[in-house]
């Protein structure tokens, strides 16, 4: 009721009457120039589209969902833009005085951005995620909130929130202003790091020379196809602990295969050893004295 009652008195201070030949050929002008505007926002977004769409490529549908989840909103934003500039200036030429609309806007605008405050952040936040290629569904990711940190794979990203699935199974979501920092774990490539743990009186040489060897069987059979993008190398003795000696062997990765590497490595590392005698470390053991079995 109020807002009706605040419609009819600017509707009545309406200064001059109404002439279609002047006025109505303004509106119909306004009313041109905001669909042409309109017309070709929706084709610099298009092509804005596209281009954040990129060329075929195995990630296709992922910047598919990216480019229709930036454009939509680019697109309302604008549209909601256009149509209200042109309504202010077709309530302008019907002589309507918009001072006390505005203000009133003002306020109400004022409380709903109090308000709407964090909804706000989260949207713009999630934007320029999105924008910027920070990650995308099916990235495995770390997030440093302001609450706590979360890893997981992303299984579904809005302006608003990011749904994370971690190992356990748990759904984490995380509102998009919360996010502090992001490191991305299936972006680019990865490292997978191995540390191979043998007994001290074990020949550190001849263990690298057994580890060249299996390197070389899995490059030229091709065990680990698709996973490595550089052939496993032995760095050396990464520490001495205090049951044996700790080797350290790395090979680079395709970002989402590093874990899949480190075990697959860990697998064949361990069965080559054993097959060589080679010895790991265990812990020291009390000896039994004689005569003291059964005590």
């Amino acid at each position: 009721m109020m807002v009706m009652a605040r419609w009819f008195v600017l509707l009545a201070q309406v200064r001059d009457p109404f002439t279609w030949e002047q006025d109505g050929r303004r509106i119909a002008i306004i009313v041109g120039i905001a669909l042409i505007v309109t017309i070709a926002s929706r084709l610099a977004i298009r092509r804005f589209r596209k281009r954040l769409e990129g060329s075929p490529s195995i990630t296709q549908a992922i910047n598919l969902q990216r480019g229709a989840t930036l454009t939509r909103s680019l697109g309302t934003a604008v549209v909601v833009v256009i149509w209200v500039l042109a309504l202010m200036l077709v309530l302008g030429e019907l002589r309507i005085n918009l001072a006390p609309l505005l203000a009133s806007a003002g306020v109400a605008g004022v409380a709903l951005g109090f308000g709407a405050q964090s909804l706000v952040k989260d949207t713009l936040s999630g934007f320029f995620i999105l924008l910027e290629n920070q990650f995308g569904v099916g990235d495995v990711i770390e997030i440093q909130s302001a609450a706590s940190p979360v890893t997981g794979k992303v299984e579904d990203l809005t302006l608003r929130v990011t749904a994370l699935r971690a190992f356990d199974g748990t759904l984490h979501v995380v509102p998009n202003g919360n996010i502090v920092l992001v490191s991305n774990k299936s972006k680019g490539w990865g490292r997978a790091i191995v540390d191979v743990r043998v007994a001290y009186d074990e020949d550190v040489d001849r263990v690298r020379s057994l580890l060249a060897d299996l390197f070389d069987e899995i490059e030229r059979e091709g065990l680990m196809d698709g996973w490595l993008t550089q052939r496993p190398s032995v760095l050396g003795v990464e520490t001495l602990s205090d049951y044996g000696v700790v080797i350290r062997l790395v090979a680079d990765t395709r970002a989402s295969k590093r874990w899949d590497a480190e075990r697959r490595l860990r697998e064949l590392i361990s069965t080559r050893l054993a097959r060589e005698g080679v010895r790991v470390p265990l812990p020291p053991t009390m000896a039994q004295r004689p005569g003291e079995a059964g005590l």
